[in-house]
């Protein structure tokens, strides 16, 4: 298992400075995995990315959200055929860096739609998603999708429509990516989404976010009963903590994720706080489990 940290807890650009501060923070403050938010694969430095990874021994992994014109869950074909390119490219970035896990909600546009999905849509996301998984295998990396809440997808908003939506895909390593503060607006219970991904096998990954996406234990987020959920499926995948402040994050994802205050002003303060927050639950369910 790796304890990871979001890149945007520390910086909204990821020119060559963005990047150090990126790895240098989250290494100093005790992870063992950065996720980069990787929407721009065409600009991105990847030699200085593997040879910051290697300096501080940190895992890589990347997520990102779709915007509507590299959208593959389009009616349009010729989107759809944009949108795997992207997402090819940075499978490609991803290899070279030797990475394990894209994630994210790469099956579709991440934004308040004002409709529900058409059956056309749903189809051709997971057609090319199948596409994309036959690719990532070949690199040896495995894809998460993320379930988010209703206002930024309408296509998967709990972990058993994510398990549905993987099985109708049908590849191995295609699986549900769970996130907390989604989960807390979406699901019944912070427990049982848990078992439903891994009882189908497709717990793939997840993050940790607070309901207010601030400091770990200051929300309304079930944490303890999230926990463990996880030691009682055994999970052992990536663990990444994810937060957002319009103090760091770049204008447009504080506009699409609608950050309009801001909970915290030091990434390094949240960072560290959130690596012990995660490990010490960790560590209690172990003990749990071991009597």
């Amino acid at each position: 298992m790796k304890i990871g940290c979001h890149a945007s807890v520390w910086t909204g650009t990821f020119d060559e400075a963005g990047l150090r501060t990126a790895f240098e923070g989250t290494a100093k403050a005790g992870f063992d995995l950065i996720e980069l938010p990787l929407f721009h694969p065409d600009d991105w430095n990847v030699e200085l990315t593997k040879a910051l990874a290697a300096e501080h021994g940190l895992a890589v992994t990347a997520s990102l959200g779709l915007t509507d014109d590299i959208n593959i869950s389009s009616e349009d074909t010729a989107v759809v055929e944009r949108g795997e390119k992207h997402l090819t490219k940075i499978l490609e970035i991803l290899h070279e860096l030797g990475s394990s896990h894209l994630v994210g909600v790469i099956y579709g546009p991440m934004k308040k739609h004002m409709r529900t999905a058409t059956e056309l849509e749903v189809q051709h996301g997971q057609e090319a998603i199948g596409r994309l998984a036959d690719r990532a295998a070949e690199l040896g990396i495995r894809l998460g999708l993320e379930v988010v809440n209703h206002y930024e997808t309408n296509i998967l908003n709990t972990a058993k429509q994510a398990v549905a939506y993987v099985e109708q895909v049908g590849r191995d390593n295609v699986g549900a990516h769970i996130d907390t503060y989604h989960m807390n607006i979406e699901e019944s219970s912070m427990f049982e989404p848990v078992l439903a991904a891994h009882a189908a096998g497709r717990l793939e990954y997840v993050h940790i976010g607070e309901s207010h996406r601030g400091y770990l234990g200051t929300g309304s987020v079930d944490f303890d009963t999230f926990f463990k959920a996880l030691g009682h499926v055994r999970y052992d995948g990536p663990i990444v903590f994810e937060s957002f402040s319009s103090a760091v994050v770049d204008p447009q994802l504080t506009a699409t994720l609608g950050i309009w205050r801001n909970l915290w002003q030091d990434g390094a303060d949240l960072a560290a706080h959130a690596n012990a927050f995660i490990r010490g639950h960790l560590h209690a369910v172990e003990t749990i489990a071991l009597h």
